[in-house]
């Protein structure tokens, strides 16, 4: 401490009277958070701020002029002013209240003249650090919930293809999935967009993190923009009391799997192009913006660049969708995964129902015969449909749905000879489709339908059947 002309409080190795420290100085010391306790040389108390008072109960009056140990038994200052070794972190406790003390010796002219305690109350520390333990703990549990909530069930095991089409498609999504790029999975109706989307954020430096699906074309565009965005407490008539986060806060750290994205009408694709270039989002009825770490896998059964050309679409989040594009194959381009799909999809069906369920030959020559608009899910719902209908384990064709009965599979109307054609073309694709296109199966097919080899070539010839490679 000073006075204000600068000279010392007092001579070397005395303390200075309580009359000689500058209203100032007090008035500083009193407005210290931290309590505060000054001694002389010989242990005995100068002063006390209101703060040392609050924490240890201990008021000016009963303490100041007396032995610091007269008051306080257990002080450990008067130890540190005779060994000049400075303490800190000493804990105690007053009542309720818990707090640490930091003591010094207070040199002048390298002459020991007194010793300072420092009180710091770290009962409200305590109290905000159990209400954060709680927070945490709170928050760890949310988050477990978010990652069994929306977690990705698929992996690229579970996608059933020996096809080259197929195993060319997986693979390059497993490369794709190393990567953090957004993504757009293209593709007909039920070829398994979703099940590739969940598959790349399995496989991805993002797998720890939450897996969401929202359908783009199950709500309107105001409501799309609520659950993709959330909302703020308010933000309109029925708004949930305290706001909403969106799936994009929700899914920080991992992935957004946005469904049938070509049924956005062009304001919400204005501002989901925002959102992709920019990680932020801002909820309805907010003007801050939130940054979100999410990857963007986004998927359509439409011809996106025939939609752009038709203004229903905007052209800048079509490229910035499109740096990568997986084309998944249609089931009728892809044959020799049918009986293997048919069967997984049954062999589930039967652990489901505790039956020992199998195809009759005839059940695959229908699917074989197929043409599969509704692709991977028209399969698994006709097997699924079968599965219920069969009064025994053994499954025949009249148990498939309507569409795959023999009189289903013949053309309604046109010449005899149309007919004839259609029956023609397709019986020899499922057999085709069940034998391969090598030689060795062309053989067999034509064996099987009462061919020769060559009369076999002719009729694929003139039903527009291609012949294939023969390896």
């Amino acid at each position: 401490m000073a006075l204000e002309n600068g000279k010392s409080m007092g001579r070397s190795g005395e303390f200075p009277s309580a009359g000689l420290i500058d209203q100032w100085c007090s008035n500083i010391l009193d407005a210290i958070y931290d309590g505060i306790l000054v001694t002389d040389a010989e242990a005995i108390v100068r002063y006390v701020n209101p703060e040392y008072t609050r924490i240890t109960g201990v008021k000016p009056e009963q303490i100041v002029g007396q032995p610091l140990r007269q008051v306080r038994p257990g002080a450990i200052l008067p130890d540190v002013i005779r060994t000049g070794i400075p303490r800190a972190g000493v804990f105690r406790r007053e009542g309720q209240i818990e707090y640490v003390v930091d003591m010094a010796p207070i040199m002048i002219e390298g002459a020991i003249v007194g010793g300072v305690s420092v009180l710091k109350d770290i009962t409200e520390v305590k109290r905000l650090s159990q209400e954060l333990k709680t927070f945490v703990s709170k928050a760890n549990r949310l988050n477990s919930i978010v990652q069994h909530a929306f977690h990705a069930r698929f992996t690229f095991n579970d996608i059933i293809g020996v096809s080259d089409d197929v195993k060319k498609v997986i693979a390059f999504a497993r490369r794709i999935a190393r990567g953090d790029n957004d993504v757009l999975i293209t593709g007909e109706s039920g070829t398994g967009k979703e099940v590739f989307a969940q598959a790349i954020h399995r496989e991805s430096k993002r797998s720890s993190g939450p897996f969401i699906g929202f359908s783009c074309a199950a709500l309107s565009a105001t409501l799309v923009e609520s659950e993709l965005f959330g909302y703020a407490d308010g933000a309109f008539t029925g708004a949930r009391k305290g706001g909403k986060a969106g799936l994009f806060e929700i899914a920080d750290g991992g992935t957004v799997f946005l469904d049938e994205v070509a049924e956005l009408g062009m304001e919400m694709q204005a501002k989901l192009l925002r959102a992709l270039q920019e990680r932020r989002i801002r909820k309805v009825g907010e003007t801050d913006e939130v940054a979100v770490d999410v990857r963007i896998i986004a998927a359509t059964n439409r011809d996106l660049e025939q939609r752009v050309k038709a203004g229903q679409f905007r052209e800048d989040l079509y490229y910035r969708l499109n740096v990568v594009n997986i084309l998944l194959p249609a089931l009728r381009n892809r044959p020799k995964d049918i009986h293997l799909l048919a069967d997984r999809f049954l062999e589930q069906c039967a652990k489901r129902l505790s039956r020992a369920l199998v195809f009759s030959p005839d059940v695959y020559e229908a699917f074989y015969r197929h043409q599969w608009p509704g692709n991977v899910r028209e399969l698994m719902n006709a097997v699924e449909y079968a599965a219920n209908m069969a009064e025994s384990d053994l499954i025949l064709p009249e148990h498939l749905p309507r569409g795959f009965h023999d009189k289903a599979a013949i053309p309604d109307g046109g010449t005899l000879e149309r007919i004839l054609r259609e029956v023609e073309k397709r019986t020899i694709l499922g057999k085709l489709s069940s034998q391969g296109r090598s030689l060795a199966a062309k053989k067999r097919v034509a064996k099987e339908l009462g061919l020769s080899l060559s009369t076999l070539y002719a009729k694929m010839k003139s039903l527009g059947i291609e012949l294939g490679k023969e390896d």
